[in-house]
């Protein structure tokens, strides 16, 4: 298997030269022929998810599992919408950045380029296939896709797809590659591709994540989990707080930019917590706080060390009252997995000093943690949100599938 992965990165870096140089409309018509490539073989997309969804009926996975892996009607409409408004999204490739004059006259800018080769490990969810490689074939790369063994009929059935539909507008059909293997060995092969592949990203759980980490031989774009905060500060609007905590916990909780602890302070609690765990026990939230919640909230289970580094994933929510703004921040530096964070105030000074000293990905005033998406932030579509500072920090589009080069122009100038 080790030389069919070198041979596949062979061939991604060749593709991903020509890529580098395709112009915007070739790659926006290759991203119009694959949507439309879609929408003629939903048949054969059908027949090869089936297969997947009653093998994963048989070995009882679960509800939720198989319901992350069935490519519905709607999820098939998802994708090929996802794949038409990428071919609309502007081009970043060969973007001038930045252009400044040096005291000689040499003129020196940054320009935008591709990454390259582009290793993407992922479980699960087949739409993955459609959109990393929607992202990656705009940013002007090569894609090399390994996906989870339970939907391998469909992801292998999309990538072919994906796949013809490049070659049909003149561009290289290797610039996505699926790694037609369930054996898992072949992920430590592509995690060993360093010559040819320039970054890794790994979706899906955190142990998955953490073994591309562990052996990885290039560079990783990474998220372990979402430990994300919401802090209620004193002079918060009531009405307000209580519908953005009830929005960032309840309305999809099983995902990463959900809220997971609640820091409120002291001086609103009596008053604010009562209320919010009304609201939260009409929407099933288990809630465990500190000493000084549970004296608050009749009934509320006691919160361990271990729940303020918890990502919950579930309705249940960790709730600790503090005696100011300084104490959230500590308790955010020391606990938060630098996802997502926000803060509920109608002070101006303390809304700019917390998204002045919080690190993470994304820092709110005043809105729902759930607003750490792609498409929420105005990118359109994402490959997934990255906690690691280096290169990409947040949600990764298109723009962050990119890299800048110096380039400089001059009329002659030696260096003395």
């Amino acid at each position: 298997m080790r030389q069919e992965i070198l041979e596949m990165g062979r061939k991604a870096r060749e593709a991903a030269h020509q890529m580098g140089m395709a112009n915007s409309d070739r790659k926006r018509e290759a991203l119009e022929k694959m949507a439309s490539a879609l929408d003629q073989e939903r048949l054969s997309i059908a027949a090869a998810n089936r297969k997947d969804v009653e093998a994963a009926e048989r070995k009882e996975l679960g509800k939720a599992k198989i319901d992350r892996l069935t490519i519905s009607e709607k999820v098939l409409e998802e994708m090929i919408d996802g794949l038409k408004e990428v071919s609309l999204l502007p081009d970043p490739v060969g973007e001038i950045t930045r252009m400044w004059t040096r005291p000689n006259g040499l003129q020196v800018g940054r320009m935008r380029i591709p990454l390259g080769v582009i290793g993407i490990v992922y479980e699960s969810r087949p739409n993955v296939t459609v959109d990393a490689a929607a992202l990656c074939i705009k940013a002007g790369n090569a894609v090399l896709l390994r996906g989870g063994s339970e939907a391998f009929h469909s992801n292998d059935c999309l990538a072919g797809i994906l796949r013809k539909a490049l070659k049909e507008v003149g561009l290289p059909e290797d610039a996505i590659q699926f790694v037609q293997t369930t054996d898992r060995q072949a992920v430590l092969d592509l995690l060993g591709l360093e010559e040819y592949v320039d970054v890794m990203i790994p979706r899906g759980g955190e142990d998955l994540i953490r073994f591309v980490a562990e052996h990885a031989r290039m560079p990783v774009l990474k998220h372990y989990k979402g430990v994300c905060h919401v802090y209620v500060d004193s002079d918060a609007d009531m009405q307000m707080a209580l519908n953005i905590c009830l929005n960032a916990k309840a309305q999809r909780p099983g995902v990463c930019n959900a809220m997971e602890t609640l820091l409120v302070h002291e001086a609103i609690a009596p008053v604010f917590l009562p209320k919010m765990a009304e609201v939260f026990k009409t929407a099933g939230v288990e809630l465990r706080g500190c000493e000084k919640t549970m004296a608050l909230i009749p009934g509320c289970k006691a919160a361990v060390e271990d729940d303020w580094y918890a990502e919950y994933l579930d309705l249940i929510l960790a709730v600790r009252v503090v005696p100011d703004m300084g104490e959230a921040i500590r308790h955010i530096t020391k606990y938060s997995s630098q996802h997502t964070e926000a803060i509920v105030t109608a002070n101006f000074e303390r809304a700019h000093r917390f998204v002045r000293e919080v690190q993470s990905s994304l820092v709110l005033v005043n809105a729902s943690t759930r607003f750490n998406d792609g498409f929420q932030l105005g990118l359109g579509a994402e490959i997934g949100i990255s906690t690691s500072r280096l290169h990409a920090f947040g949600p990764m589009g298109v723009e962050e599938l990119t890299t800048t080069k110096f380039i400089a122009f001059g009329n002659g100038q030696l260096r003395s």
